[in-house]
C-alpha cells in the first residue's frame, strides 16, 4: 500500500477575504475565553495570509516586532493590538452579553 503523504495545515493559506478573515478572527475571539495570546495568535494568522510585512509597515512596526507580538507566546498591549487590527483591515465591535 502506498504512503500517503500528508501536509502541516496553515490556516492563512486558506483566509483569502476581508470577509474570512473577519470570520476567523470572531470564532477566534469566542473561543479563546480570555486567553489573549489566543486572540494574538489568531491575528498572526490573518497577519501572515495578507503578507508580514505589508502588515507591519501598515502598522508602523517592525516586521520582527509584529512577529513577536503575534507569535501566541506573548501578549502585546491593547495598542499594538489596534494598530494591527486596522491593518488588517478589519474593526473590533462590542456587542452585549445574553
Amino acid at each position: 500500500m502506498p504512503k500517503t503523504a500528508t501536509s502541516r495545515y496553515d490556516v492563512a493559506e486558506h483566509l483569502r477575504t476581508p470577509e474570512e478573515m473577519a470570520a476567523y478572527l470572531e470564532a477566534s475571539l469566542e473561543e479563546a475565553n480570555g486567553d489573549a495570546a489566543f486572540i494574538a495568535k489568531a491575528l498572526g494568522d490573518i497577519a501572515r495570509a495578507k503578507g508580514m510585512s505589508q502588515v507591519a509597515r501598515d502598522a508602523g512596526l517592525s516586521r520582527e516586532s509584529l512577529y513577536k507580538a503575534l507569535s501566541g507566546e506573548r501578549v502585546p498591549g491593547f495598542d499594538t493590538i489596534i494598530k494591527i487590527v486596522s491593518a488588517l483591515g478589519l474593526k473590533l465591535h462590542a456587542e452585549a452579553a445574553h
